[in-house]
C-alpha cells in the first residue's frame, strides 16, 4: 500500500511538475519556436559583426571618424523612430489578435509593414546621396563595413515585412501564433537597429 501512495505520489508530482517544465526554457516563448532559432542565429551574427566594427574602428579611429562625418544622423534617428513606431503596431496587432479582435490584429500589422516600408524608403534616400557623394562600399573600411551592416540590415527589414503581411492573413485558428512568430522577428529586427544606429552613426 505504501508503495501504491508513494506511487501516486510521485506520479501527482510529476504532473504537477509537468506543465512547468513544458513552459520554462524556449517552449515559453510565444509563437513558433523554430522562428526563435532562428533570431537567437540572427542575433549572434549581428553580434560578431558589430564586436567585428568595433575592433576595426579602434584600429583606424580617423578613418572611422572621417566616415561617420558623412553619414546622415538625422536619417538614421529618424529611422530609430520609424522602426519603433512599428514594433509597437505589431505589439498591438498581437495583443488584438490574443483578445480576439481579429479585424483589429489584421489592421494593425498591414500598419507595421506599411511603416516599415518607411525606414525602406528613407534608407534608400541615405543610400543615394552617399553613393552620390563617391562614397561606396570600396571606399575604406569604414564605407565597406557601413554597407554590409546596413544593407544585412535592411534585407531583414524586408523580409520582416513580407512576414508581417502573411501572418496578418492567417486564419482564425492559427492567428494568434503566427501573429506573436511574426512580431518576435519583427522586433529582432528593431533591435538590431536600435543597437546598430548608434554604433554607426554616434559612437566616436
Amino acid at each position: 500500500m505504501a508503495d501504491v501512495e508513494m506511487t501516486g505520489l510521485e506520479t501527482g508530482g510529476a504532473e504537477a511538475a509537468g506543465p512547468m517544465v513544458r513552459g520554462s526554457g524556449l517552449a515559453a516563448l510565444p509563437g513558433n519556436l523554430m522562428m526563435w532559432i532562428l533570431i537567437f542565429s540572427e542575433l549572434a551574427v549581428f553580434g560578431v559583426a558589430f564586436l567585428g566594427f568595433a575592433v576595426a574602428r579602434v584600429l583606424d579611429p580617423a578613418i572611422f571618424a572621417a566616415g561617420q562625418a558623412h553619414l546622415n544622423g538625422t536619417a538614421g534617428a529618424l529611422n530609430t523612430m520609424v522602426l519603433v513606431t512599428s514594433g509597437y503596431l505589431a505589439a498591438k496587432g498581437v495583443a488584438a489578435g490574443r483578445c480576439g479582435a481579429v479585424p483589429q490584429a489584421r489592421r494593425a500589422m498591414l500598419m507595421a509593414a506599411a511603416v516599415g516600408s518607411v525606414f525602406l524608403a528613407v534608407k534608400a534616400v541615405e543610400y543615394s546621396a552617399t553613393l552620390g557623394a563617391g562614397l561606396t562600399i570600396d571606399t575604406d573600411s569604414f564605407f565597406t563595413l557601413y554597407f554590409l551592416l546596413t544593407g544585412f540590415h535592411a534585407l531583414h527589414v524586408v523580409l520582416g515585412i513580407v512576414i508581417l503581411l502573411l501572418v496578418g492573413r492567417s486564419g482564425p485558428d492559427t492567428l494568434v501564433e503566427n501573429l506573436e512568430t511574426g512580431a518576435a522577428f519583427w522586433h529582432m529586427v528593431d533591435l538590431v537597429w536600435v543597437i546598430l544606429y548608434p554604433l554607426v552613426y554616434l559612437i566616436r
